[in-house]
């Protein structure tokens, strides 16, 4: 069974939520060309989903474990 255990500190959380909205504001006042404006929105959009989750599966990947099992 697959749990969305917490991996991300929340120190990193307030960072990639930061950095998720600036790259929203970026990607809809930029004024960039629509392929890049829909990339960058979307990776903001991913970035803020894993800030609020608290979990990132590609950090999970890599081998960081859950916050509960960190030394």
């Amino acid at each position: 069974m697959f749990y969305l255990k917490r991996n991300v500190p929340a120190a990193e959380r307030i960072a990639r939520l930061a950095g998720a909205t600036l790259m929203v504001l970026a990607a809809v006042l930029g004024g960039l060309e629509p392929a890049w404006a829909w990339l960058l929105g979307g990776s903001g959009l991913g970035l803020a989903l894993t800030a609020l989750l608290g979990f990132c599966p590609a950090c999970a990947m890599m081998g960081r474990r859950p916050l509960d099992r960190q030394p």
